[in-house]
Parts: structure tokens; sequence; C-alpha cells
């Protein structure tokens, strides 16, 4: 790291950009409310005036510009009429659009006045061309601020980008760092970086292969582009700090069926290494051939706690993603969205996390009220079967005649949205959604458990029920068997792998030919989200010997009160599913011990079991590295912990900026370790 990064994450990190805020003055009037205007045009205006409202701020020594210094604007209608929308509609979120790959490449590579040149007349169009404009305006007004702080290399970067193609590296790196914040300030949020090391390596290669930049000079830019990515994102919305979706993918197939991975693929890991900050997130596209030196330098990752690199498998993904009806091409070119859901850049308007099945509730509920009335597993699950089908129909028809803000700034980046005078609200060539599906593996342990005790003689339904209804207490026994001497999902045992096995497939099979009202599938995951907090509270004690209170895993992952026989037995256990047919997306979570790392082989050893949970068929895999005592602690003295970075759900963030209840869920994991 030069001595120029260090001082600025040194600035960054004290906050003394803070000092260029404002606050938005009580009686600014708000020019975008005009009731005579379309929802598009009122958008643009918002975009307009959030833009109108920025000073420009260069750091000393800034290589790469753009900072926040006004606080998000009110949304685009008063109280009144969102009132009367969200009667009348169904309202996804915040109600923005979200959690999307925009095609950054493409747009950066035409550069704006190319782009607003093919702008006719219509009103859609007019409010791409309002917005572009307001994005070229600041640029120029940044553009003079550097030039009077006698920057003059940054100043005609600024000259330059976005509004022209990048030459160089460095004025690609700037111009998406325009186009994302502008994103933000246009109300979408949780839109990802993409194929970062695709659309930007050429402008690195042709800079290494001219003489332009040195490797040295070059990496410097992408450290200051990271750095600029953490700037802001208190601003952010998300449920906690750090959940913002500013991801990018690293590595994979390439539509034309090669290997992606490549020089700034490396340099990215190495950069997330040294700077050690929560943004951008990494994921890494791998697949059976993958080496295990790139596994290896994920791992270091790993080591250092950020929670991150997540491991994508295209082996799994690929055909998965194939047999919901993407295109091949497509298919190869996923990305992730904010946490883990597989989704497609510039062509993609899927909603991925527009409900949840709760698995482990459906089946204490049937447990609960049908186990006396039944005689074998098999008629158990046959009712679960049903339930699962229902919960899955009574979800979607919540979800009806669904409205979204528009975005027609965002809409530039999506196929077809410029040429079709439509906005991305609207919908774009995938307009599919997605079911998370929380606590499978609980929800299989509890089978596994009446299926031994109850179904082979060992306990009666009537004293499991009341042992349940007594949170066990007074049933020592019976508990200590529930809870240690049942099959587990997580410990490669086939009678409680088998149920997950079971689960997820009656998900796949309960979406399966449904259709949402935009005309696109349903999508089945072994994702959580906070849904893993929600439904948990929902729960009394169950019948896999969880007490009342005890949290759900987050992801596709272990029950949090079970003994694990280890590793080697989790990845097996977790691979056996076939996990094409639940493509939403969900990793499979593990917590290690920052002990672990404490001799040399242990970054191999740790790539091997990555690699191991490729090669049998897993599709997602996030490892976080933690230490429970340092935990402990950091809830008792927050101040001495500011730096200290959790993997929370799909993300990663500070630990002692979370609430204390998902604080509290990666302590309760942490006595998972292995």
């Amino acid at each position: 790291m030069t001595e120029r990064i260090q001082a600025l994450k040194r600035f960054q990190w004290e906050r003394l950009h803070h000092a260029a805020r404002i606050a938005l003055p009580e009686d600014l009037k708000l020019t975008y409310r005009d009731k005579k205007d379309s929802d598009v045009l009122r958008t643009a205006k918002r975009l307009k005036q959030a833009l109108e409202l920025e000073t420009p701020f260069i750091f000393d020594d800034e290589l790469i510009a753009f900072t926040r210094t006004a606080p998000n604007l009110p949304r685009i209608f008063d109280d009144g009429e969102w009132e009367s929308i969200t009667k009348a509609h169904f309202i996804h979120e915040l109600g923005n659009v979200s959690n999307l790959s925009p095609d950054y490449g493409r747009v950066i590579a035409a550069g704006l006045l190319a782009i607003r040149e093919k702008l006719g007349d219509g009103e859609e169009h007019a409010a791409m061309r309002l917005s572009i404009d307001a994005v070229l305006d600041l640029t120029k007004r940044y553009e003079v601020a550097a030039r009077e702080k006698g920057y003059s290399e940054l100043a005609d970067t600024l000259a330059h980008v976005p509004a022209y193609p990048p030459r160089t590296f460095r004025e690609a790196l700037q111009s998406l760092r325009i186009l994302h914040y502008a994103m933000w300030c246009e109300g979408d949020y949780h839109n990802t970086l993409g194929r970062f090391d695709q659309y930007m390596f050429p402008y690195l290669k042709v800079d290494l292969e001219a003489g332009r930049e040195t490797e040295d000079s070059a990496f410097e830019l992408l450290e200051a582009f990271f750095l600029a990515c953490n700037r802001d994102s208190d601003l952010y919305p998300g449920m906690q700090q750090g959940d913002n979706g500013q991801s990018m993918v690293l590595g994979g197939m390439l539509p034309d069926g090669s290997e992606g991975f490549n020089l700034l693929s490396k340099w990215c890991l190495r950069a997330s290494a040294e700077l050690r900050l929560i943004d951008p997130k990494i994921n890494l596209r791998v697949n059976k051939d993958t080496p295990l030196e790139v596994y290896e330098l994920g791992t270091q990752l790993t080591k250092l706690g950020l929670g991150f690199p997540q491991y994508e498998n295209d082996d799994v993904a690929i055909p998965g993603l194939e047999a919901l009806g993407y295109d091949t091409e497509d298919a190869r070119n996923y990305v992730m969205a904010a946490c883990w859901e597989f989704i497609i850049p510039g062509r993609g308007m899927d909603i991925v996390n527009i409900g949840a099945l709760p698995f482990a509730n459906i089946v204490n509920r049937v447990i609960r009220e049908r186990l006396k009335e039944v005689r074998s597993i098999e008629e158990l699950k046959a009712i679960i079967r049903d339930e699962i089908y229902k919960s899955v129909r009574e979800t979607l028809a919540e979800r009806k005649n669904l409205y979204v803000i528009p975005s027609p700034y965002l809409s530039l980046f999506f196929d077809g949205c410029l040429e079709q005078g439509r906005d991305i609200a609207q919908g774009c060539k995938y307009n599919n959604w997605g079911l998370h599906g929380t606590g499978v593996a609980p929800a299989a342990d509890m089978l596994a458990a009446v299926e031994q005790e109850v179904f082979q003689g060992n306990t009666s339904a009537d004293e499991l029920l009341q042992a349940m209804a007594d949170n066990f207490e007074g049933h020592d026994a019976l508990h200590d068997q529930l809870k240690y001497h049942c099959p587990k999902a997580g410990n490669d045992d086939d009678r409680a792998d088998g149920h997950v096995a079971w689960l997820l497939n009656t998900f796949a099979d309960a979406v399966q030919g449904l259709h949402n009202e935009r005309g696109g599938i349903i999508r089945a995951g072994t994702g959580s989200a906070m849904f893993y907090i929600f439904h948990a509270n929902e729960l009394g004690a169950t019948a896999d010997g969880r007490e009342a209170g005890v949290p759900l895993p987050a992801n596709y992952a272990p029950s949090l009160n079970i003994r694990l026989n280890g590793p080697v037995s989790l990845i097996k256990s977790f691979s056996k599913p076939d996990l094409k047919r639940t493509i939403n997306g969900g990793p499979l979570t593990i917590e290690f011990s920052d002990s672990v790392f404490t001799q040399a082989e242990s970054i191999t050893k740790v790539a091997q079991l990555v690699r191991l949970f490729v090669q049998r068929g897993g599709h997602q895999l996030q490892l976080n590295t933690v230490n429970r005592e340092r935990m402990l602690d950091a809830q008792a003295h927050p101040e001495n912990y500011r730096n200290l970075i959790v993997r929370v759900w799909g993300w990663s963030g500070y630990f002692v900026e979370l609430d204390k209840c998902y604080q509290d869920h990666i302590i309760r994991r942490a006595e998972l370790l292995v």
C-alpha cells in the first residue's frame, strides 16, 4: 500500500470527509413533486435536485473523486400519494428498483453523451436526458473544483468521463465511480458492481502494454477506487450498516465458454487483503477445474476475517439457470445480487427476495398439529408437502399488482430500455421472482428425530409433544436424546441429509410451472436473509431438541444446537442435494476459529475444503473467521473494536455497528466452530 493510499484511507476511516456534509434545510422546496408530472419525470427531477445539492469535495491527493455531501431526499410522492399507492399495490421493500446488476461496461464504453444522442422525444427519453444532464453537470462542477485545487490530472479525467469513452484505466475507474454514485442518488440501492474484472480489464491491459501505467501505479488506482466504495455507505439504505450490495464478481466462465480469471481478478483479491474494508464485497466464481492457487488467494481474505470471498460454483449455477430458461450466454454471465442471488447483468429485472418459505415453521406446525394422527414418516411428509405447496401459493397470492418507482437513469444500463423507451421498473428480459428457504436444516433434524424416536417406537407422540410444550423442562433424558443422539444435517448422516434433499426438492416442485404477473417464473432458493431472525421468533421448542429462543441458522447451514463432526462431514452433508434445482441462491456458511490459521499449512488446508465443496456439487459457500471472546468483549467495549469485521447473512459488516440480535446470532454460530 502506497503512502498516498494510507493517507487517503486514514482520512476516510477517521470520517474527516463528513465535515463537508450538509443537513437539508427545513424549508427546502422539493422541485420534483409536481402532481402534473408523471412518476418517471418526477424521479428524473428528484435526481437533478439531489445532484444540485451536492458540493464537490476533493481529498488531498485524490485519485478517484466523488463524495456524498447531502443526505437522501424524500421520495417522489408525498405521504398521501404514497398511502394511496400502497393500498392499491404490492410494494417490495422500499419500492425502489434494487438488487440488480447494471451493465456498466456498455455504458462506460459508450459514454453518456453518445447515449444521450440516441434519445427521442418521448416521456421516458426526456427523463433519461434530464438524468444524464444532471450527472454531467455535477461532474463539470467537480472538474472545476479539481482545477481550483491544482489537480490537473484529476480535472482532465473528469473533463472526459463519463461523458466520453475512457481512454485509460484511471478514466474507466472514475467513470464507474460517478455512474454508481448517481444510482444511489436516484434512490436505487443494492445495485452491484457486477463482473468488474471483465469490463475493467481491457483498460488496464492497454495501459500496461502502452507503458502509461506501471503495475504499481495501476494497483494504486484500483485501491483508490476500492476506498471510494467505502466512503458514503452510511448514507445507503439497508437492514444494517454494511448491507449495501456493493459486491463484485471475479473470475468464472465467460459467455463464449472461456475462463475469465485474469490479472485484475488477482489484484482485486490483493487490494481487499491490503485495505481490509467491507467494500467491495468479493464473489469468486469457480468450478471443478479451478486451480488450488485461486482458492488459496481467496482463503487469504478468509484468514483476515473479512467474511469474503463468497464462492459460486459455475458447474452448478450455469446449468441450474439454463434449466430455468435463461439463455446459455446469459447463464454463463451470471453475477450475484446484493447477497447471493444469481442474476444477469443488464438483462434481468428479477426480484430475487420477494418472499421466503419457512421450512422449520411448517414442519414444526405439522408435527404439533398432526403427529398423533399419522402412523409413518411418509404420512407426515405427505402433509408437509401439501403445506409447502400451500405456503408458496399463499405467498405469491399476496404479491399482486406490483408497483416499482421508475428509474430512468438506471434504465440506461439495461438492454432494450433506451431502445424501446421503457423504464426498468416495468421489466426487462428476465422478470423472475425468487423465494428464500429458511431453516431447512432444523426442519430436516425435526423429521429425523421424529422418524427415529416416534416411528421406531422409542418415544410416544404424546410424550414428545408434551416435552416440546414444556420447553423440555422436566424431560431431561428425552431432551438429551433428541439433541445429541438423533441424526443431524451437517454430520454426513443420510438419515438427516435425505430429509434436507427431500425438502429442497419439494420446494422446487412447488414452484415449478408457476408464473408471476409479469410472466416470469418463481425460483426456489436456500437463502434466509434476515428471515432467520423473524421466523425463529415464531417458534417454540422443536422436535429436534432445540429450545425455545434458540435462533435458526442463517442460510443453508446446520442447526445451532448440534455437535458437528467436523468440516469435511459438514461439506459432504450440504453437497448431497441437487442444488441446481434451488438456484435462487443461499450459501453454506461455515464459521472458523481464528486459531485455525495459526499454522503455515492452514491456508492450503482450508482452500482444499472449499475445493472439495465445489467438486462435490455445492453451489455457494461463505466462510467466517471469528473469535467468540473477542466478539463478547466488543459488545462490552465497542469503542475498542471499530474495525472488527464479520459475515452476517450474505454481506460483511462492522460488528459493533450491528443490532444486538445479529451480534448475538454470530456469537451463537461461533459455538459451532470447525
